[in-house]
C-alpha cells in the first residue's frame, strides 16, 4: 500500500509538471538555478524580502533556518529579512491581512513555500519575467505565461515598464494573442542584471520547497565515496575468500 500510494504521488507531480509546462504554451525559459551557489542564495532571499513578502508567506520556513543554510548570523537575517517583528525562530508570515487581501486582489496572496515542487523552477523564472502592462486588468498588470493573474508586477521597479507585442485577432473571439514582450521604460537593472536578480529569486524559492537538498546534496557526495570504498572492501574480501575454495 505504501508502493502504491508513492507511485500515486509520482504520477500526480508529473502530471502536475505537465499541465505547468502547457499552460507556458510549452515555451519556458531555463532558469539556471543552482543550489549550489550560496551568493545567489542569499541575494534571492534579500530580493524575495523586499519585493514578495509582503504579500506571500513561506509558512514552513524559519528566518532560523534560513541562517543556518544560507551562511547568515541571527543580527543579519533579524536585521536585513525580517519585516515582520516576527522571532528568530518562527515562521515567515505575512503583515497583509485576509481583509485587505479581499479588498486589494480579491482573495489572499498564496503561500509560495512549496511553488518551486508545484511548478518547477523554470516556470517560475519565465512568470516572473512575463509580466506587461494591461489597462484592462483592474491592477493595470497581466502575465504572458499565467494569463489574468490577479497581481501586478513585483519586480517592475526593477525590470521597467513592459509592454506586450500583440498578434493578429482570432477570428472566432476576438482575441489578440501576446507574441512577444518589449521594455517600454528602463527599470533600475539592465537586461542581464534583471535575469539574475530573477535567477536569484527562484533558487530562493527552488530552496525553500525543500531545504533539505542542501545537505542532501552535500552528504551525497560522502555517501557515493563511502559506496565506493565499500564496494572495495568486499571486492577484497571475496578474492580472500575465493582463494581457500580455489585450493580445495
Amino acid at each position: 500500500m505504501h508502493i502504491v500510494k508513492k507511485l500515486a504521488t509520482f504520477v500526480a507531480g508529473l502530471l502536475v509538471s505537465a499541465s505547468a509546462f502547457a499552460a507556458g504554451g510549452g515555451n519556458l525559459l531555463q532558469s539556471g538555478v543552482d543550489l549550489g551557489d550560496r551568493a545567489s542564495l542569499q541575494r534571492g532571499a534579500q530580493l524575495y524580502m523586499n519585493y514578495c513578502s509582503g504579500c506571500h508567506s513561506l509558512k514552513y520556513l524559519r528566518y532560523s533556518r534560513i541562517a543556518e543554510d544560507l551562511g547568515l548570523s541571527e543580527e543579519e537575517v533579524m536585521s536585513n529579512l525580517n519585516f515582520t517583528g516576527a522571532k528568530f525562530g518562527e515562521q515567515i508570515q505575512v503583515s497583509l491581512t485576509p481583509e485587505h487581501a479581499n479588498q486589494w486582489f480579491g482573495k489572499m496572496p498564496p503561500d509560495l513555500s512549496v511553488i518551486s515542487r508545484v511548478r518547477g523552477s523554470d516556470w517560475l523564472y519565465t512568470y516572473l519575467k512575463s509580466f506587461y502592462l494591461d489597462e484592462s486588468r483592474p491592477l493595470g498588470w497581466n502575465n504572458q505565461l499565467f494569463p489574468n493573474a490577479s497581481m501586478p508586477n513585483p519586480l517592475w521597479e526593477l525590470q521597467g515598464l513592459q509592454h506586450a507585442e500583440y498578434g493578429e485577432p482570432d477570428k472566432a473571439t476576438g482575441d489578440r494573442p501576446v507574441h512577444g514582450l518589449k521594455i517600454a521604460q528602463p527599470g533600475k537593472l539592465d537586461g542581464p542584471g534583471f535575469d539574475q536578480a530573477v535567477r536569484d529569486i527562484t533558487t530562493f524559492l527552488e530552496y525553500a520547497g525543500e531545504p533539505a537538498a542542501l545537505k542532501r546534496q552535500s552528504m551525497g557526495v560522502w555517501v557515493i565515496l563511502f559506496l565506493a570504498a565499500f564496494t572495495f572492501l568486499a571486492y577484497l574480501l571475496k578474492i580472500e575468500y575465493w582463494r581457500d575454495v580455489d585450493k580445495h
